[in-house]
């Protein structure tokens, strides 16, 4: 039976998880800070992206996102193991994203590493799983 401390871990996590999603489909990257720790490491490189620090991440996206016309993401399938101030979680990611001349569905697994902080639990390592990327007609 699980606690109430770890169910309120495991909601406070997912909602971290939205929040996520949140500020990077609204253009918000400033937010972020309140989904990563300041030294979180983020790979994103399985996917052709780049791997770094918060900082060099938000800026990265805030260069390539433009590209889109569109996006958008879809999370679910949320496997979170909380062990006391720590935890790691895996979440299935559905991630539409269209240009002038195409759409690719993609779908990826965020792997990450959490700690809870005096300002609530923040992802320090994440890590994405390739799924598929598929072009949609």
């Amino acid at each position: 039976m699980l606690s109430i401390e770890e169910i309120s871990a495991r909601l406070e996590i997912t909602q971290v998880l939205t929040d996520y999603s949140t500020a990077v489909d609204a253009g918000r990257f400033d937010d972020l800070d309140q989904v990563f720790t300041p030294d979180a490491r983020i790979d994103y490189s399985v996917m052709g992206g780049i791997t770094g620090n918060l900082a060099e991440v938000t800026t990265w996206l805030a260069q390539v996102l433009p590209a889109f016309t569109a996006y958008c993401h879809l999370l679910g399938n949320h496997d979170i193991t909380v062990e006391g101030a720590t935890a790691h979680s895996r979440s299935l990611c559905l991630n539409p994203m269209q240009t002038p001349s195409s759409t690719h569905l993609i779908g990826i697994w965020y792997r990450d590493e959490w700690t809870l902080t005096d300002q609530g639990w923040r992802i320090d390592s994440r890590t994405l799983e390739k799924c598929f990327d598929a072009a949609v007609a």
